[in-house]
């Protein structure tokens, strides 16, 4: 009575009713499976190089899906003996084990077990890890013991062996069940354990991983070698026993048997698992960098982490290991790896009018989780940095001043002493503005600089005085956008530190800070980077992007949402600014002796920054060819200015300048990458910025 009632249930949905109820539950049933018809289970997504090279896996469930050729008729015998030695005779579903079952329930609801077969446990496994993701909440609901979920699952089960053969129902059933150690999927389990393909697995070998389906965890061959061993020589036995070695009453097939349990696990060690992060792959301590950029990039053009853990993606990305492995040996050089406090940071970007492609993203720190061994997992090169990078921002300031008309031979002062007339914010030892306020007031890095000089000289040398009476010319808020436009666009996003509520740009424009042009605020390497890249593709600028294609698992491109490329700055006037940057490499230029040291020999635009307490210095700089930015800062705990010791170190006063370590580490980085490349002169100034 209780399989009749029981056999009413499951096929009333189907022929019974025309109720709504009733319509609806034979819709899901439907629709669950058509979707395991056609299943497209989580998959692994492949990171690579611009030259086909990996770089990383992303993914939450290591599988690697595989045709019914592609399987070994053992691995099919294997798990057919072992979970459902009747599968190629029933229809889906296993009518007396599932009476029974309901019987020993008593009613619905109650606790209930065994009687599942293949395509049921199909079902089951499909739920729980590809619908549900191998989320707790789904897994128990994919899993729960009672008839309710028996009933479902044998709904499905029946319409599925209607839709699809007994071969094709295997297939997707192992390339979905778990086989524990992260790894779902026959292919990917043959990959771990035994570092073979499924098409090659040896009796014993599809013995063990059909054994590990049943309780993947407590049969781990690695921490529980003799309950896997055990478990291994019973799938044999039931091989036997199902008739894989002939007729299981006879001695050969016994022999054949006991043959195949003598053999040894085999399994390799360690298992042959991928990392699955941008830490601990291959690479992954110079490529990591890289990696987390990638993704974090791809998560604002639409493709967040977890689909990308998911959807079996393959993501051609813009990296060059030649230039990743060059810089970072340059930032280590300059500043080794287990330096205290000190971090040295570097980005590479491609200048270009349709796209400005990132090449290497590296610093002195290897990317992974242990501080003591010199590494971490914060993106340095792609994210703010709580330091600014100094003088550099006179090159917003100055390409202010050539949109409204300047030159790069204007006149600019440059006293050692210079009280603004315009600024308020001074200090203590400034002349009072009245009602106890006091205009800005500093003095240059030297006494020796001459009164006055032209733009382009200044620009090269750096005195600070010329630049905050040009800054009074062109106006603080003209110098902050400038700067967001070339490229410094974090800088409208992020919030002040100091001002809740306001971002960088509106902060400094709203409280007319003239410090802005000494560079103090926040900083991000890879923008600036992407700043000498847009003066040098002629004021065009493109977001700085690691992605070259992304293919879905199918091998379709897969559209993402990237920043079109925008006219920044006049050709005229960028080129001009580039010509105005390119003596901070000669005479008494700012990087002239790093410029030297390396036997530079190529003409360059480029800059030089340090914070006013020596806890951060940068260089930024270009040719025609490659742009790039070094950043050298305090990232300890407790930051603390840099002195230019060798190695770099902490110390009271400092005395670390951009034309220092920053400026090194690029000249010997781009030494190296440009060498055997034609060098290639700088755009021409327009007449009207001479």
């Amino acid at each position: 009575m209780t399989a009749g009632v029981l056999l009413a249930a499951m096929l009333f949905p189907v022929f019974g009713g025309v109720g709504l109820a009733s319509n609806r539950a034979t819709d899901t049933v439907n629709e669950m499976s058509g979707e395991l018809a056609k299943a497209d289970p989580p998959m692994v997504t492949t990171i690579l190089d611009k030259d086909g090279g990996l770089v990383a896996y992303l993914y939450d469930q290591y599988r690697i899906p595989v045709s019914s050729a592609q399987i070994s008729n053992t691995m099919k015998a294997a798990i057919v003996a072992v979970e459902d030695k009747r599968f190629y005779e029933h229809h889906g579903v296993d009518w007396h084990g599932i009476a029974r079952a309901a019987a020993k329930a008593g009613v619905e609801d109650q606790a209930t077990e065994g009687a599942s077969t293949l395509t049921q446990q199909y079902v089951k496994n499909y739920l729980a890890y590809v619908v549900g993701d191998a989320d707790q909440d789904a897994y128990a609901q994919a899993t729960a013991h009672t008839v309710a979920r028996k009933l479902r699952e044998a709904r499905i089960a029946l319409q599925l062996e209607q839709r699809e053969s007994k071969d094709e129902i295997l297939t997707g059933y192992l390339n979905v069940v778990p086989f524990g150690n992260k790894t779902y999927g026959v292919a990917a389990a043959a990959r771990t354990y035994f570092n073979t393909t499924p098409d090659k697995l040896t009796v014993p070998q599809a013995a063990l991983l059909a054994g590990l389906v049943n309780r993947p965890s407590a049969l781990n061959p690695g921490k529980s070698p003799e309950e896997a061993l055990a478990r291994r020589n019973m799938v044999i036995d039931r091989m036997r026993e199902n008739g894989a070695f002939g007729n299981p009453a006879d001695a050969s097939a016994r022999q054949i048997a006991e043959d195949y349990k003598k053999a040894p696990l085999g399994v390799v060690s360690p298992l042959s698992v991928p990392a699955s992060d941008c830490v601990g792959i291959g690479e992954g301590a110079k490529d990591g960098f890289f990696c987390r950029y990638v993704e974090e990039y791809l998560a604002k053009a639409g493709l967040p982490t977890d689909q990308l853990k998911r959807g079996g993606y393959t993501i051609r990305t813009t990296l060059d290991r030649h230039a990743t492995d060059v810089a970072k040996q340059a930032a280590e050089s300059q500043v080794p790896k287990t330096t205290k406090g000190i971090a040295n940071v570097m980005s590479i970007v491609e200048p270009g009018t349709d796209k400005h492609r990132v090449r290497a993203l590296v610093a002195n720190r290897d990317y992974g989780n242990n501080a003591s061994a010199g590494q971490t997992s914060y993106d340095l090169p792609a994210q703010m940095i709580p330091f600014g990078a100094g003088s550099i921002h006179k090159i917003f300031t100055s390409a202010a001043a050539l949109e409204q008309g300047h030159r790069i031979s204007d006149i600019l002062p440059t006293p050692y002493l210079y009280t603004s007339s315009v600024f308020k914010g001074g200090g203590s030892s400034c002349p009072s503005a009245g009602y106890g306020e006091h205009w800005y007031c500093l003095h240059n890095a030297s006494p020796n600089y001459p009164p006055q000089m032209t733009l382009q000289d200044a620009l090269a040398t750096s005195p600070n005085s010329g630049f905050v009476w040009l800054e009074e010319k062109v106006g603080v808020p003209a110098a902050v956008d400038m700067a967001v436009r070339l490229g410094m666009r974090s800088l409208a996003t992020t919030k002040d530190p100091e001002r809740t509520g306001k971002t960088i740009a509106d902060a400094v424009k709203s409280e007319n800070r003239a410090s802005f042009t000494l560079g103090p605020t926040p900083t991000n390497v890879l923008e600036l980077s992407n700043v000498a890249a847009t003066l040098m593709s002629g004021g065009v600028w493109c977001p700085p992007t690691p992605i070259e294609q992304v293919l879905d698992r199918n091998g379709k491109p897969v559209p993402i949402r990237e920043q079109g490329c925008q006219q920044v700055l006049s050709t005229p006037i960028a080129n001009s600014l580039v010509v105005g940057l390119s003596k901070d490499d000669q005479g008494p230029g700012t990087s002239a002796a790093a410029a030297a040291a390396a036997g530079w020999n190529r003409p360059v635009m480029a800059k030089t920054g340090t914070t006013q307490e020596y806890k951060s210095a940068g260089f930024l700089a270009a040719t025609p060819q490659l742009a790039g930015a070094v950043l050298t800062f305090a990232d300890g705990s407790a930051p603390r200015p840099i002195c230019d010791t060798d190695p770099p170190s902490l110390c009271g006063e400092g005395n670390i300048y951009g034309g220092k370590v920053p400026a090194r580490t690029w000249y010997q980085t781009m030494n190296t990458l440009l060498a055997g490349q034609p060098v290639l002169p700088l755009p021409p100034v327009d007449p009207r910025y001479q």
